[in-house]
């Protein structure tokens, strides 16, 4: 009954709009002072420390300020422009460009609010232009946009590696394929869509793409081969064993703020606003995480870990439907809770029971993540949905992006049963990382 009061008290206080953190650390204190005594704030400061000291999560406010280095250097704009002109002839040519840009940008950034602004600030004026279906063309972008959290580097890898035990550099080359995966599911359908009607994403006039191949190919050259450099710098050095994820968050950072400068965008105005946004994300992830450490502390000094392993593992089906079970759980918590919430919360305590089922735990991880991008389009509160709201133009209404995202959010969840069907799709690479 204690651990249920406890739980019905995080979900109440984070749906009634209470930020994370203080929630999470007002149960805690509470709970922990009437069941455990004063002397839990011993087990808080030695959890403050622990999190303090973590040195993987060094790497989060890394890859956050590359980021932001990144949207502004000017590379999605270029991306846009030089795919703009190739693939705009097809039908549903620009929201195929999109998605392709939005998976490069997400490998360049691994930050959806951003990725999402940048891309949809382009491309949404462009596609509504050319006469493209409403709903499809801001599910597009919201889809394109919700790669930033699997395709690595990604800010929620790197926080969950830490959470669950599991070696971040693992879990990037796991999410590799799960990412590529879900953008080849997005690209068919689009291009199904467009030919079985043609009105809902006409193709550019020709007079528009009659550009000389010479400067296509220019424009392709020159806003593909930074970021595939700044990618294979990050990602290559880790798979290779050159350096740990902080430490190739770092030259990251380095590889980033060189491209601003060749685009001459590099500028102390520049600067300063990455420090401050890197800041200001750090500084929420980082309460939350030291907050959820404290929650956890409480939980599981109550039995309540025993409590939900069991159960899960008490219920009366095989370990698949039990996998199941969990999927259905995730998505339905992300309707109500952010990522990080369900990150810091939910996985200390799914991570056992996955164990204790015999599931590879890289494997169990990735279908965690691959799955917490449904709740980015799961209304009531999708943040991707409200990303794109916030930068429509007066014709789009919010029931034009609710319907637009539901196509995608199915998608997804054949994406998610491709990998449990499939399991290689995720490990091969891992398998093959060099120790």
């Amino acid at each position: 009954m204690i651990i249920f009061l406890m739980l019905v008290g995080l979900i109440a206080g984070v749906f009634f709009g209470f930020p994370t953190a203080f929630v999470l650390g007002g149960m805690a204190m509470i709970f922990g002072l009437i069941f455990v005594g004063p002397d839990i704030f011993g087990f808080f400061i030695l959890q403050l420390e622990s999190v303090m000291k973590n040195y993987t999560l060094l790497a989060v406010p890394l890859f956050l300020f590359m980021g932001v280095f990144i949207e502004k250097s000017g590379m999605a704009e270029r991306l846009f422009n030089s795919l703009y002109l190739l693939a705009g002839g097809l039908r549903g040519g620009l929201g195929i460009a999109t998605i392709v840009i939005s998976a490069l940008f997400a490998a360049a950034t691994g930050v959806v609010g951003a990725s999402e602004i940048t891309i949809g600030l382009m491309a949404l004026p462009a596609m509504l232009a050319k006469g493209y279906n409403k709903s499809m063309a801001c599910g597009t972008i919201c889809a394109g946009g919700t790669l930033g959290i699997l395709i690595p580097p990604s800010v929620m890898i790197v926080v969950y590696g830490p959470i669950a035990g599991l070696s971040v550099g693992k879990l990037f080359l796991g999410a590799i394929f799960p990412g590529l995966l879900l953008v080849m599911l997005y690209i068919l359908y689009l291009a199904l869509r467009c030919y079985i009607r043609p009105q809902d994403g006409p193709p550019m006039a020709p007079a528009e793409r009659d550009v000389p191949l010479k400067h296509k190919l220019y424009l392709l050259v020159t806003s593909v081969v930074p970021p595939a450099v700044l990618i294979f710098a990050v990602l290559g050095s880790i798979f290779f064993g050159i350096a740990a994820v902080t430490e190739a968050a770092a030259v990251g950072v380095i590889a980033s703020m060189a491209l601003a400068a060749a685009y001459r965008r590099l500028t102390l105005e520049t600067i300063k606003q990455a420090c401050l946004q890197t800041l200001q994300i750090t500084s929420m992830i980082l309460m939350i995480a030291v907050t959820a450490s404290f929650f956890s502390t409480v939980f599981v000094a109550l039995g309540g870990d025993d409590v939900i392993s069991d159960l899960f593992l008490n219920l009366p089906f095989s370990k698949w439907g039990i996998l199941f079970s969990i999927m259905g759980l995730l998505i339905f918590l992300g309707m109500f809770i952010d990522w990080i919430g369900i990150v810091f919360i939910v996985v200390p305590l799914i991570t056992p029971i996955g164990a204790s089922l015999g599931f590879d735990p890289v494997w169990f991880a990735l279908l965690i993540m691959v799955n917490l991008q449904i709740s980015f389009l799961t209304p009531p509160f999708a943040y991707s949905i409200f990303y794109l709201r916030g930068i429509t133009p007066p014709e789009i209404k919010t029931t034009d992006i609710y319907r637009g995202v539901i196509p995608f959010v199915g998608l997804q969840i054949i994406g998610l049963a491709l990998c449990i069907l499939f399991p290689q799709i995720i490990t091969y690479l891992p398998n093959l990382m060099l120790k």
